[in-house]
């Protein structure tokens, strides 16, 4: 439970799933300190995605545990799923309900009082620049709107962790600024932040912790500047998981 300062935001114990003979991730351990800003990165297939759906309840593991704040997410899904925010890689919206009804829509579905889901609804949907689209359809939302979207419904119970899988895919420059003052804003006030990206100096810029996560396994995980060891972290990303470089290579035919 969670009686303490020291109890971990997010902790992934001994965590496995399988995919038939597919190991997609092979006992995993880490823990994400309450107030850390936390990024997870891994090549393509490491199994980021997949960790992140067990860890909020989308997916049933085969083996191990997670524990959100002291909470065991599938011994006590109510408890643990009430402490945190989601925005997972390509979630289903009810499409044919415009932003602000999705939003009251989910708010209403938590139990919260209309009048304050009402009041949340309308600043997200304005400080997410999503007030002109608060009438819209989500079905003609473009990708990235569809995220801030998603991210608005993650923010508007106010939980205590955020999982985000790939927050600024397909978002423009402008709104991508937007969202990461808000993300800084809720770590400052004590939340905490775990999410993937493939955008090594996004991860600089924004996690003062990261995990490196290779075939289903953690092989490098603590504070950014342990992780990285004086280089930049996309050149200790590529030390790290013995990747091979390539594109210089072949292709002799290319602009001859």
């Amino acid at each position: 439970m969670d009686n303490g300062d020291n109890v971990p935001a997010l902790e992934f114990a001994g965590l496995v799933k399988r995919f038939g003979d597919n190991v997609a991730v092979d006992h995993v351990d880490l823990t994400v300190p309450a107030g850390s800003f936390f990024g997870l990165v891994g090549p393509n297939g490491a199994g980021k995605t997949t960790s992140l759906s067990m860890a909020v309840g989308l997916l049933r593991p085969d083996g191990g545990a997670v524990r959100i704040f002291g909470r065991d997410v599938w011994a006590d899904p109510v408890a643990a799923k009430a402490l945190i925010g989601v925005l997972p890689d390509g979630m289903a919206l009810p499409d044919r309900l415009s932003g602000r009804e999705v939003l009251l829509y989910l708010g209403l579905l938590r139990g919260m009082p209309r009048e304050v889901v009402a009041e949340r609804a309308d600043e997200l949907l304005q400080v997410l620049e999503l007030d002109g689209a608060g009438g819209t359809a989500v079905v003609d939302y473009s990708t990235g709107m569809r995220k801030k979207i998603t991210l608005a419904t993650a923010l508007l119970h106010n939980p205590r962790l955020l999982l985000l899988d790939e927050p600024f895919e397909a978002v423009d420059p402008v709104s991508a600024a937007t969202v990461r003052t808000i993300l800084q804003r809720f770590v400052a006030r004590g939340g905490s932040v775990i999410f993937s990206s493939h955008v090594m100096a996004l991860v600089e810029r924004l996690c003062d912790h990261v995990a490196v996560i290779a075939k289903g396994t953690v092989v490098a995980s603590g504070p950014l500047d342990e992780v990285r060891g004086g280089q930049p972290l996309e050149d200790a990303f590529v030390d790290i998981v013995g990747a091979r470089t390539g594109g210089a290579e072949g292709l002799t035919w290319l602009a001859s």
